[in-house]
């Protein structure tokens, strides 16, 4: 989950799930203590609300007039790697949309499928190695269901395939996505 209100949700989702349910957070969301994160911190919608899985979220909706003028992209991210969409798209004004997965299985196929179709340029942004990650399944399942209404490649970014994460903090940087390598393949894709 990508914030304070959404992690709550789906626990009391995953609460009333018969099934096993796994959550991945970002060490980095944690009191929203990395640049960029405050919005981690969110105020709970109610008192007692529920979050269904496989429901996405729109963080930042393009300009209208640029969707219709080719000129926009769709980033389907979760988690962190929604505030490295939020901080890139910031170089690109009115012409990105940010959808939040939430969940990945179930993911809200209908949310992201209408999305790109609507733009014709996608990127999906993970932090997990691309190398036969769900990220690279995600732009797989998207390029075949939208090739029609692509404009570009379906691109995806995220950390370069390594056995282990490092222990030395540059390293571990070098590694992981991060806003700018997000904003440096978001440019390419909405200037291809």
């Amino acid at each position: 989950p990508s914030t304070g209100a959404d992690l709550k949700g789906l626990m009391k989702a995953a609460f009333h799930d018969p099934n096993p349910v796994v959550m991945l957070e970002h060490k980095g969301l944690y009191w929203s203590k990395l640049p960029g994160t405050e919005e981690a911190r969110s105020i709970e919608p109610s008192a007692d609300y529920i979050i269904p899985f496989g429901k996405a979220r729109t963080v930042l909706q393009a300009d209208a007039a640029k969707v219709a003028k080719g000129e926009a992209a769709v980033i389907v991210t979760y988690g962190m790697g929604v505030y490295w969409a939020k901080t890139a798209a910031k170089q690109f004004p009115g012409r990105v949309t940010i959808i939040d997965l939430r969940t990945l299985v179930p993911w809200d196929e209908e949310a992201v499928m209408e999305a790109v179709r609507g733009h014709g340029r996608c990127l999906v942004v993970t932090e997990e190695t691309i190398s036969n990650s769900f990220a690279q399944a995600l732009a797989g399942q998207i390029a075949n269901a939208c090739f029609d209404k692509l404009d570009a490649p379906v691109r995806f970014i995220g950390s370069v395939d390594m056995p282990a994460i490092p222990l030395n903090s540059t390293l571990e940087a070098t590694m992981i996505p991060n806003a700018e390598k997000v904003g440096a393949v978001l440019g390419e894709l909405l200037a291809y």
